[in-house]
């Protein structure tokens, strides 16, 4: 927060005082804390791991509000929040309707949340959650090690640096990048931060639409999006220099290809949709420029929504309702594990495809003993077991928050696309939260519930959940 406050002196806002007012209150509160449990015991057990993790991103958010409260940029309490919570499950949502007016420090704020939050979600992704037993990069994980304090602290403050470093890095290059390619300063920092942290908080009220002039920086955004979509160990392989092992893992070569081919299918029923008959009737450089033109703006939504960054060149919605649909079933794909995308995840999907081919297998030859196999090895069945859980919940949560958004006066393909949005970290979806609409229209309730949604589809849903079962509560 404290960051913050000098952009708002560069800009002559009276809004640095509450700025500072708000970083001031969260020193106190964290020192508060800090003094009343400095002798607790430092041995963390699985139930202090899931406590500590969902209060702790509850804590973040409550903290977060401040700026916005103490200088009344976002007056309503409700709306704070929601616009917090999107910022730190980098899910980008906004109830914002003129960013432009904004002042820059809360701007600079509002971006920052994205890259506290993606920060936060690496680390949790790669380090904690394999010693919840229930994360994705369990199958990367060689050893997960108990979660006593001696054996912990080591292995996730290693990991913490590297992943940082990184993180760091590529913003500091897009940053770069972004400056070089027309962007101003200011815009710069904050879309690089937006981007690695997978969020989609942009300064302009366009999104990305806005430098629709400058192909050279949604391209640069398209590069970026996508490496913070795929695995950040693969990354630090691959910076490094170790590309073959890039390429050699499994879930890395579903999300590259994956990618490469939808966004080709776009590209075309962009082309055919908006004119049929383009190559008679245009001269080869018009045609060139509509297929870049149609190529950019497919690859952007591809993997905006894809990586679950949730920034916006163009409204998908209106290109034809084949792609709508496409898109729309993208938003149960997500990204890579050990990314800050949010989402079911590429390998989760997977898993349960060739988990459903060896129940084929079973049926045929029911004594046989057969593996699932991923990256060469087999997977442990309780990790199959997971996975589909997991699965399952999902969709069930996303047809019980679709059906209860409809109850908080939401139409049927908004409260569709407004569940499906905000449990897998999106941002744009359809309906009246369409990427060129926001969430501002939202009823109270409505909002409330979409920023839980925020938080358990952040938190790998069992995080949070478990917290509401009586048998968590037994012998703590």
């Amino acid at each position: 927060m404290l960051l913050a406050v000098p952009f708002s002196i560069y800009y002559g806002e009276t809004e640095k005082w509450g700025i500072l007012g708000a970083g001031i209150t969260t020193i106190v509160i964290g020192f508060i804390l800090w003094f009343f449990n400095r002798n607790a015991k430092k041995n963390l057990g699985k139930k202090e791991g899931y406590l500590i993790v969902t209060l702790g991103w509850l804590m973040l958010t409550l903290t977060g509000t401040l700026p916005y409260v103490y200088t009344e940029t976002i007056p309503v309490y409700v709306n704070a929040f929601f616009e917090t919570i999107s910022g730190y499950s980098t899910t980008g949502s906004s109830i914002l309707t003129d960013i432009e007016s904004m002042p820059k420090g809360i701007l600079f704020w509002r971006s920052a949340t994205h890259w506290i939050g993606g920060m936060g979600i690496i680390v949790l992704t790669v380090a904690i959650l394999p010693l919840l037993g229930i994360g994705g990069m369990q199958l990367f994980m060689a050893e997960a090690p108990g979660p006593s304090a001696d054996k912990m602290h080591p292995r996730i403050t290693e990991t913490a640096k590297r992943l940082w470093l990184i993180y760091f890095l590529l913003t500091l290059v897009e940053f770069l990048l972004l400056k070089i390619a027309g962007m101003t300063w200011f815009d710069a920092i904050n879309h690089a931060m937006a981007t690695m942290s997978t969020g989609g908080f942009s300064t302009k009220n366009a999104s990305i639409a806005h430098y629709d002039n400058f192909p050279i920086i949604q391209y640069i955004i398209i590069v970026f999006m996508f490496i913070a979509g795929a695995n950040f160990v693969l990354t630090y392989f691959a910076l490094k220099g170790k590309i073959s092992k890039v390429f050699k893992s499994e879930e890395f070569r579903y999300y590259f290809f994956g990618t490469v081919a939808v966004t080709l299918l776009i590209t075309f029923l962009i082309v055919n949709y908006q004119d049929p008959n383009l190559a008679s009737s245009l001269s080869h450089t018009k045609i060139w420029g509509e297929t870049e033109n149609a190529f950019r703006h497919a690859a952007f939504s591809v993997v905006s929504v894809l990586t679950t960054t949730g920034f916006v060149s163009a409204d998908f919605t209106m290109w034809s309702a084949m792609v709508t649909a496409i898109m729309f079933s993208l938003f149960f794909i997500g990204g890579s594990a050990g990314s800050t995308s949010g989402g079911v995840k590429v390998v989760r999907h997977i898993i349960m495809i060739k988990s459903s081919f060896y129940e084929f297998k079973k049926v045929l030859h029911p004594n046989a003993i057969i593996p699932v196999r991923y990256d060469g090895g087999s997977v442990p069945k309780t990790i199959i077991y997971n996975i589909l859980s997991f699965f399952v919940l999902y969709m069930l949560i996303f047809i019980m928050s679709s059906l209860l958004l409809t109850f908080f006066g939401l139409d049927f393909p908004s409260a569709m696309g407004a569940a499906a949005s905000s449990l897998g970290n999106i941002g744009p979806a359809i309906g009246s939260v369409s990427p060129v609409d926001n969430f501002a229209h939202l009823t109270i309730p409505a909002k409330w519930f979409c920023s839980f949604l925020m938080l358990i589809g952040r938190l790998e849903l069992f995080t949070v959940l478990i917290l509401f079962t009586p048998f968590f509560w037994k012998n703590i």
